[in-house]
């Protein structure tokens, strides 16, 4: 009997005491729940009501900071900066300035030239960053893409300096020359040679006043307002007898051909300026007895039929380099070659423009000492009118082209392809060329 009490009082010994232990572990384990912890206190911070929605209606670029630099909340457009990685904020600068807001409450503002990611060109990302406390925790960063405008700006800054040196060139000419005709009064034979030359220099400023004109109509109307099927044979028998007496001159062939009854939708006056501005240049870069070729045809393309001019001729050629500027305002590619035929460096840009607003492209294939081809490619008439509402601006051009110094244009990118010369053959489809003396 005593051993069995002796068990017994043993087990109900040991059963308080079991119980005793896990009460202590339980009010331990709630304690250690409830107490606060260095990731509670900086990841679960909660926005001020409202903060959510305007952030996510911001044209800027928006993160979050806590008071251990996590972030709390950041845009899409933050990710796709590359502002925002790990979670963390990856611009040192932007970084040191948020904890410098945080430390004094003290707005800051700068702006940054960052890395652009994912390209191996080295191009930099212009920003403007502004950084502000958002209640008595966090701190809010804006960041502003200033790339575009900055571009923009040194497209506008460029073109006021050339447009200044292209004006300055003639009227300066037209000054000494006027001031040697007064010296060479007695001298009938300098006089009249003197005349000449200040007509030439007249004919050059006149042709560059009217090609900003013409160049700042193309920028700023919208073609397809009052546009009109146009007859492609018209356009391109427009261009020849506009080019007839420089090509007379200089006893160049001009032959017209390919497909027969092809028409595009837009604004006559302007194609005629872009076609007429791509044959000229064919004639006064051609030598002396070569051929200029103008050819159409139908090519058939995701979302429609397209119509090619090509433009062909057997001049200098342009080089690789060049090729990437040939549609930059006011760029030659031999100055001195432009000069002497009263080139202005503003046609190309003309066709680029007009070819982008009607919704089309306008491409070059050139190799140095074969000549080149440049090719105009707009919508088909029936398949443009039902674009006519769609049709790219010109102003959002460039671009893309981000290396074009004149940024300036829209819908499809000129382009150039200087792998291997275009099929001529086939734009001799329905109709033998005309040739025109």
């Amino acid at each position: 009997m005593d051993v069995n009490a002796a068990v017994a009082a043993a087990a109900a010994i040991a059963g308080v005491l079991t119980g005793v232990i896990a009460m202590l572990a339980f009010r331990w384990s709630e304690r250690d729940q409830n107490r606060p912890t260095r990731t509670s206190l900086h990841t679960d911070p909660v926005l001020p009501p409202g903060v959510d929605t305007v952030l996510s209606v911001l044209r800027s670029s928006a993160v979050v900071l806590d008071e251990a630099d996590a972030v709390v909340k950041a845009s899409s457009a933050a990710y796709a900066l590359g502002l925002v990685r790990g979670g963390k904020l990856a611009v040192e600068p932007m970084l040191q300035m948020a904890r410098d807001t945080r430390r004094d409450g003290e707005i800051r503002q700068v702006e940054l030239d960052l890395p652009r990611r994912g390209t191996g060109r080295g191009e930099a990302l212009a920003v403007s960053a502004r950084v502000a406390p958002l209640g008595s925790r966090l701190v809010l960063l804006l960041v502003e893409d200033l790339t575009e405008a900055r571009r923009i700006e040194a497209v506008r800054r460029d073109f006021v300096a050339n447009v200044s040196h292209e004006l300055k060139t003639p009227v300066g000419a037209l000054s000494l020359l006027s001031e040697a005709v007064m010296d060479a009064s007695d001298d009938p034979e300098a006089v009249q040679r003197f005349a000449g030359r200040m007509q030439i220099e007249a004919t050059r400023l006149t042709n560059l006043v009217q090609e900003l004109i013409d160049l700042s109509r193309v920028q700023n109307d919208d073609p397809l307002e009052d546009a009109e099927p146009v007859r492609v044979e018209e356009l391109v028998a427009e261009a020849v007898d506009r080019c007839r007496h420089q090509a007379g001159a200089k006893q160049i062939t001009m032959a017209a051909g390919g497909t027969a009854d092809l028409h595009v939708w837009g604004n006559r006056g302007q194609l005629a300026a872009a076609l007429g501005n791509l044959v000229e240049n064919a004639v006064n870069y051609s030598p002396a007895r070569t051929r200029v070729g103008i050819a159409a045809r139908r090519v058939t393309v995701n979302g429609g039929d397209l119509i090619e001019i090509a433009v062909t001729d057997q001049g200098i050629g342009i080089s690789d380099k060049d090729k990437e500027r040939i549609f930059e305002r006011f760029y030659r590619v031999d100055p001195a070659r432009s000069r002497a035929t009263g080139g202005t460096g503003l046609g190309l840009a003309i066709v680029k423009h007009v070819a982008a607003s009607h919704g089309g492209e306008v491409t070059v294939w050139s190799a140095e000492g074969q000549g080149s081809t440049f090719t105009l490619r707009l919508p088909e008439a029936g398949v443009a009118r039902e674009r006519a509402h769609q049709h790219p601006d010109p102003d959002d051009y460039e671009n893309e082209n981000e290396d074009e110094a004149d940024g300036s244009a829209g819908g499809t990118r000129p382009s150039s392809s200087p792998s291997s010369p275009p099929d001529s053959t086939a734009y001799q489809t329905l109709s033998a060329p005309e040739v025109l003396p």
